[in-house]
Parts: C-alpha cells; sequence; structure tokens
C-alpha cells in the first residue's frame, strides 16, 4: 500500500474532462504537425466515478479508434509493447534495410544478402495493428499495474514509439489511476515520471450524472431520488454502484409493493444508509411524483394543481422537490430535442409553468436557462415569449 499523498491538481466533472480532453487532443494535432511531441493525459478519480465511460464516449464523438488495456490485468509486457524479435541487416546494391528473422528467405529469393549485423527488434502490439485512422489508446488502472509496465508505459509516453515501432499519427494515450492517498493499493509516482504527463482529478457532479442517466433512459423515479440526495455518493457508494442498484429494480412497477426486495438488493450493493433513505423516499410516495413527459403533455390545469401539491408553498415550500422537478425537465428537453422538433405546444407549457410562479424566480431562471441552452435554434420560440425572455437574458 502506498502512503497518502495530497492530489493538488485541478478537479473536474465530466463534462469539463471532456472538453479537456478534447483541447488537448486539438492540440496534439498542432503538435505533430509541427513536429513536435504529443502531450498525454492522466485522469485521476475514485473508484466508480466514471473515468474510462467518460473517455469512451469522447472516442466515439470524435469519431476516433478506442483501445483500452487494462494495465492491471495484463501479465505478458508484451501484450502492451509488442514481443521482441530478432532483425537482420540485408543488402542489395545500395538499399540496405533491417529484416524480421522470418522474412529474410523471401528477401533473399530478391536478391538482398546480409551484411552480418543483426538486432534485437519489437513487433508492433496486436492492439494497433490495422489501425490507419487516429485514436485513442486508454491505458486503465496504470498505477495498479507491475512497475514494468509503469516504465514502458514511460517509453510510449516519452516519443509516442517504442523502441522499432510508433504510434500512427493522430493518436493520444491517456492513463486512468486512482488517486494515491492510501484507500487503493496503487504504485506511488515518482516526479521524474510526473512531469511527463498532465493530471486532472475527476469529480462527481450531481448535475452531470442526472443529464447521463436521462440519456440513458434511467428510471425516472431513480433519477429523482438521486438529484434530491447528491450527498449520498461516497468513496464507499460510487456512482458505478449506484446505477447497478437502479438498474436491479428498474423493472419493478410498483416499488411500495416491493420494500422489502428493494431493501435487500440496497444492502448488497449500495448499504444500509442508501437502501433506508431510498425506503424513505418511497414511503413518502416522492417515487411517485410527476414525469417530466406528463408535465409537457397532460392536462394544463391538472399539471399546475399536481406541481403545486409537490411543491407548496411559503413555510411548507419544497425546495428540493421543485429543483428536482425542473432539472428533470430540462434534462428530458434535452434529450427529445436530439431526435424530435420541439413544437410550440412544449414552449407554450413551459412558458404557462413559469407564469405560474410554482417554482422561485432562481429556480426558474436556471431551468429556462438550461432548457435554451441545451440547443438554442430547437427553443429560439422561446426568446419571443415574454415569460421566458426575460430569463434568457438575465
Amino acid at each position: 500500500m502506498s502512503k497518502a499523498k495530497k492530489n493538488d491538481f485541478v478537479s473536474v466533472n465530466v463534462n469539463e474532462l471532456k472538453e479537456f480532453l478534447t483541447h488537448i487532443i486539438n492540440n496534439n494535432r498542432y503538435l505533430q504537425e509541427n513536429g513536435k511531441p504529443s502531450v498525454s493525459i492522466e485522469v485521476v478519480g475514485e473508484s466508480g466515478i466514471g473515468k474510462t465511460s467518460s473517455i469512451i464516449q469522447l472516442a466515439n464523438e470524435l469519431d476516433l479508434h478506442f483501445v483500452k488495456l487494462n494495465l492491471a490485468q495484463i501479465e505478458e509486457i508484451g501484450d502492451l509493447v509488442g514481443f521482441p524479435i530478432r532483425q537482420f541487416e540485408l543488402t542489395k546494391g545500395s538499399d540496405k534495410v533491417w529484416v524480421d528473422e522470418n522474412l529474410i528467405k523471401e528477401y533473399q529469393d530478391q536478391g538482398f544478402k546480409s551484411t552480418g549485423l543483426n538486432r534485437m527488434s519489437y513487433c508492433a502490439p496486436e492492439w494497433i495493428s490495422g489501425k490507419e485512422k487516429g485514436g485513442i489508446l486508454l491505458l486503465d488502472d496504470w498505477n495498479r499495474a507491475d512497475i514494468r509496465f509503469i516504465q514502458a508505459v514511460m517509453e510510449l509516453i516519452d516519443r509516442q514509439q517504442y523502441i522499432s515501432w510508433t504510434l500512427p499519427k493522430d493518436w493520444h494515450i491517456i492513463l486512468t489511476a486512482n488517486p494515491d492517498t492510501g484507500d487503493y493499493l496503487v504504485n506511488s509516482i515518482d516526479n521524474a515520471q510526473k512531469t511527463r504527463f498532465i493530471s486532472v482529478n475527476l469529480k462527481y457532479d450531481v448535475d452531470c450524472w442526472g443529464k447521463w442517466a436521462e440519456e440513458n433512459e434511467m428510471d425516472g423515479r431513480c433519477i429523482n431520488f438521486m438529484l434530491m440526495h447528491p450527498e449520498l455518493v461516497t468513496k464507499e457508494v460510487n456512482s458505478r454502484s449506484v446505477s447497478m442498484f437502479f438498474n436491479s429494480i428498474s423493472s419493478l412497477k410498483s416499488f411500495d409493493e416491493s420494500l422489502p426486495l428493494i431493501q435487500m438488493i440496497g444492502e448488497g450493493s449500495v448499504g444500509s444508509e442508501f437502501s433506508t433513505m431510498f425506503t424513505m423516499f418511497i414511503n413518502n410516495k416522492l417515487d411517485r411524483m410527476i414525469t417530466p413527459e406528463n408535465i409537457l403533455t397532460q392536462d394544463e390545469k391538472y399539471v399546475m394543481n399536481t406541481l403545486k401539491g409537490l411543491v407548496g408553498k411559503e413555510d411548507k415550500y419544497r425546495a428540493d422537490i421543485a429543483s428536482t422537478l425542473s432539472t428533470r425537465l430540462a434534462n428530458y428537453l434535452g434529450v427529445k430535442a436530439k431526435t424530435e422538433k420541439i413544437t410550440n405546444e412544449i414552449i407554450n407549457r413551459i412558458s404557462a409553468l413559469v407564469k405560474e410562479e410554482i417554482f422561485t424566480t432562481d429556480i426558474c431562471y436556471n431551468m429556462v436557462k438550461n432548457i435554451y441552452n441545451n440547443d438554442p435554434s430547437q427553443f429560439k420560440m422561446m426568446m419571443v415569449d415574454k415569460n421566458l425572455v426575460k430569463y434568457i437574458m438575465k
């Protein structure tokens, strides 16, 4: 176990991480065009926080090849850097070439002769074979790996090559690591190694999680709970275990009829404190809150009365419920805008919701701003609505 030490580099959420990595990738292309070495990135974060999944998403968004090597699980160093092979120098007239041992006869048949010189070289590893366009090489859990792998990684980062083979153009190395705080079985990385890459710390952000959950069609009842209780995500209960718990109960149509089962699944995945809070959430019937889809499509009078009953007013005002509902609505519309045309009926419903003053001014501001910023071209009609434009322009 390594000694605990402080991580003093910058912390970012998933969206900020993807923006940062996109800049580095574009900047690496500029560096490569000017004959300069690329910059590698180390993403440090607690287990299950989404380091790997966010990088996979980025590779898809940028249309890059993606190769993931979990260095803590690889036993053969050759799986990372290729395997050694003997090469011989052959000559034919003024031509001199280094040829792999198994290809000597083929060259001799063409008239090449040996100079008597030989060397040990390395074949390019299988994971890079045939990948012409750019890509991301993700070296996962790299500080959990054997020291041999860490040293080999340093060689790759330094020159984008390993002895006799080179990474193709427009390839970018990203490392993921757990923090060296004493909570994980990791190898300490010394200063000589740390100066070869840029490190960022990935932090949990419930707003980013909420958008991700909406995009991935997670059970809305569970999204509501998480938006109301972001403090329950800790080192021990990470977002991966939370998603596993929620997915394990998503087929249950009625949560309140399955409380013993939910409690059992919860204690086996997210622990008793989280499970107890979730049970209280169900007992208070908060899992039955109106959905974003129903807010937009059901009878306006019914929707407004339902929201007023949920949110309350004055000393009984539930800011946590109001914030959750407004966040869900903005995220839902963000997903909807990617595949469907936003109609005037939807804009009118948002306007009516703001006009009714069910939510506080601050919540209305955040909701309207976030809805519009999802896709200004889709929500441009909000700019001509007097109830909405004041929040957009504020």
